[in-house]
């Protein structure tokens, strides 16, 4: 698929947020297989940030790991201006990282809901404000020609649709991300397209095993554990789709229909 795609992206430059591991990291080798440089954005994963860019490399195109606490307005603002700075310009934005802690609607506090909503609502909409300020989108022609489009895409959760109540204000948090992915796609449009990839069962939470996941494959109507390659081509199908704008990709197995028959 990359070698199909290698043409469109080639001599692009994206910034993945969370891109050390997990998700992020298949993001990241995704978009540089099929052509993209890569800054890697990571807060405490110096290690595996630093492997995630040496497989980058391996694949002939630039990777620049970036440290940077997204919980902080300031960091998140020097996150987006040293990439600039490295890259000249950015034509990809993947807002993947994330916190996940446990808390219910009877126990999380207004600091717990203020940590969720700065670190998974707050630095996407920073990160997508600053992306789209960029001079090369300023000038695009009307309409923009497909090679020169930017696109931002941003993680949810497929229980944005259901009501996850072991993670209360994580969920608040994504929902309202899920929101501001359709008002970023008219604010950014016409020259950046903006759209979201909505994950279930594809990788245990920290500290978990694969036994996890087992536990809960009855919960999607295909009855299986996702892969990372699932996430990886949903990225690559979007960025390189030139028409879609404003939606979101359940990559869940189906999941979403038992919450959200009619919904989303």
């Amino acid at each position: 698929m990359s070698s199909m795609i290698q043409p469109y992206l080639k001599g692009k430059t994206a910034l993945i947020t969370g891109g050390a591991k997990r998700i992020g990291a298949a993001c990241a080798l995704a978009l540089a297989g099929a052509g993209a440089d890569i800054v890697l954005h990571y807060h405490r994963s110096f290690r595996e940030a630093e492997k995630t860019a040496e497989k980058i490399r391996g694949l002939e195109v630039n990777a620049w790991p970036l440290k940077a606490d997204l919980e902080s307005e300031e960091e998140t603002r020097g996150l987006f201006e040293n990439a600039l700075d490295m890259t000249g310009g950015l034509d990809i934005l993947v807002n993947s990282a994330s916190i996940f802690p446990d808390n219910t609607v009877d126990t999380f506090t207004w600091e717990d809901l203020e940590q969720n909503l700065r670190v998974n609502t707050w630095a996407p909409l920073l990160l997508s404000r600053l992306f789209a300020a960029q001079e090369r989108f300023s000038g695009l022609e009307d309409p923009p020609k497909a090679a020169k489009l930017g696109n931002i895409v941003n993680f949810l959760d497929t229980r944005i649709t259901d009501n996850d109540k072991n993670h209360a204000a994580y969920a608040l948090s994504k929902r309202n991300l899920f929101t501001l992915t359709r008002m970023l796609s008219l604010a950014c449009a016409p020259g950046i397209k903006v759209n979201a990839i909505a994950p279930g069962l594809i990788l245990p939470p920290p500290g978990e095993d694969e036994g996890y996941l087992e536990k809960l494959r009855h919960t999607n109507p295909m009855r299986r554990v996702g892969k990372l390659e699932d996430i990886s081509s949903a990225l690559l199908f979007l960025v390189t789709n030139s028409f879609i704008s404003g939606q979101v990709i359940f990559v869940d197995g189906g999941r979403r229909i038992k919450g959200s028959m009619y919904g989303v």
